[in-house]
């Protein structure tokens, strides 16, 4: 079977006078305007009994005019160009279309309510655009405004500057094109089936894109816990290490660095067991018990969420080699989706601080005195949830509540892990975290700006897990 011949990305004149001579626009009365996409205006017709609409588009790919038969959304907002028809062109007879000299410049006058109005569409690929005038020259308003080209309101259109600037006139030859119906219909069709095959490779660089993100950020993820990994992998040293200081009290004083002992784990041979000079040996020893801990526990968290994260990132080359054997349209648009949905700003334009989202649930985090203080005065009430490391210095979260609904466990989890996240006690792997009640919250007077003391608090023990945190963080930024 023979390939469909190839068609060129914009028309040539032959091709436009043919397709205005079939239109015939002269005393059509314009019904509507709206803008489908950034780049095209729809334009609804009456005319004789029957109504009928066509494209105009001025995509730098694919500038054309041409009849519309297929459904286009209609934005709920319109654009500013398609206002701009409405308020000064909408209501308006057709006198007259066709093109200037020839060229690619199509000039549609249109006479309403006893004024005369031009629209210009110039079918230039990059070089496109529509520009409306008065009856003198004068421009109204521009799709593109083009300041550096004098394409502005208030500026003069001359199409007779504009075809003397182009290339020569070619001899053109009008193509022959498959299926049935005008050639206003074969071009719409052909058009059409264009523009998805573009939609198609844009879905396709979105998904790699976003599927290539994705991959990097689990690996350094997993790379991040892979090095905890490593400093969980000896919990029982820990504890010798405080089993051998508590042994040797008497040896150790307050302020030395260093302890001099005989390790009776490992035959007696010498060993330096390095002490925090500002901590007593029971404090030492206590220090050692307490990473001993940390490490047995912190070790099965942290092995729990590497296997998730191997499992993430299995299904993410999964995707992408999906991707590699071309799938379908549907396939395609799934894997584009996520990459195509609306993103919330990590930092709100009209809210200090850091805002996170838990569910329905909005955390936001003040990280200096100043935010704090504006969150506590302007942006936070009585029923909203206080949350903070409970040793360490670090940011304050605020959950804001919602009528009806208790705060779930698992929003505490995510406000708990953000407060220590965002702690001097990052890098401990996790620690306590009170919360409270804005309600509670009292200002401390004579201490630093948006300092408060709580009351009527309650505690949280929170083992940091990257997972939540790096999931919180994606959900900022969407999606």
């Amino acid at each position: 079977m023979p390939d469909a011949p190839s068609v060129s990305s914009s028309l040539n004149w032959r091709e436009l006078d043919l397709i205005l001579g079939e239109l015939d626009l002269a005393g059509c009365l314009i019904q509507e305007v709206h803008q489908p996409t950034r780049g095209a205006l729809a334009i609804a017709l009456f005319r004789g009994g029957s109504h009928f609409s066509i494209l105009l588009s001025l995509s730098p790919r694919y500038p054309r005019i041409h009849i519309l038969t297929r459904k286009m959304p209609n934005p709920a907002k319109p654009f500013r160009f398609a206002s701009f028809m409405r308020a000064h062109v909408k209501g308006g007879r057709i006198q007259s279309a066709q093109q200037v000299a020839g060229e690619r410049i199509v000039r549609i006058e249109v006479r309403r309510a006893g004024e005369q109005r031009i629209l210009w569409a110039r079918l230039w690929g990059a070089a496109a655009n529509a520009i409306v005038t008065d009856g003198e020259g004068t421009i109204l308003d521009c799709f593109y405004r083009r300041p550096a080209k004098g394409e502005v309101s208030g500026g003069k259109f001359d199409p007779a500057a504009a075809v003397a600037a182009s290339r020569p006139k070619k001899e053109y030859a009008i193509r022959e094109l498959p299926g049935e119906g005008s050639f206003n219909q074969k071009i719409e069709a052909q058009f059409a089936e264009m523009e998805s095959g573009g939609d198609r490779e844009r879905l396709a660089a979105q998904a790699e894109e976003n599927l290539a993100m994705r991959e990097c950020k689990v690996l350094a993820t997993l790379k991040d816990l892979e090095s905890r990994l490593g400093e969980y992998s000896r919990p029982e040293r820990f504890k010798e290490l405080g089993d051998l200081i508590t042994s040797n009290l008497h040896l150790a004083a307050r302020g030395e660095r260093w302890l001099e002992v005989e390790d009776f784990f490992h035959g007696n041979s010498p060993l330096a067991i390095e002490l925090d000079p500002a901590l007593t040996p029971a404090q030492n020893a206590e220090s050692y018990y307490e990473r001993s801990r940390k490490a047995r526990l912190g070790r099965k968290k942290v092995e729990e969420e590497i296997a998730s994260l191997r499992l993430m990132l299995e299904g993410i080359r999964e995707q992408q080699a999906s991707l590699a054997r071309e799938p379908d349209s549907q396939t395609l648009g799934a894997l584009a989706r996520k990459a195509a949905e609306p993103r919330r700003p990590l930092v709100a334009p009209d809210m200090p601080g850091l805002v996170f989202w838990s569910g329905s649930f909005k955390c936001i985090v003040g990280r200096t005195g100043s935010e704090n203080d504006e969150l506590l005065r302007r942006r936070v009430r009585g029923n909203d949830w206080w949350f903070h490391a409970r040793d360490w210095p670090g940011a304050y979260v605020f959950v804001k509540a919602q009528p009806g609904k208790s705060l779930p466990l698992e929003t505490m989890l995510d406000a708990g892990n953000l407060a220590v996240h965002f702690s001097r006690g990052k890098s401990s792997g996790g620690g306590d975290v009170y919360y409270t009640q804005v309600k509670y919250l009292r200002r401390a007077k004579g201490a630093k700006k948006g300092t408060v003391l709580p009351t009527q608090e309650k505690n949280l023990s929170i083992r940091l897990e990257p997972v939540r945190i790096e999931r919180l963080k994606e959900g900022a930024l969407k999606s």
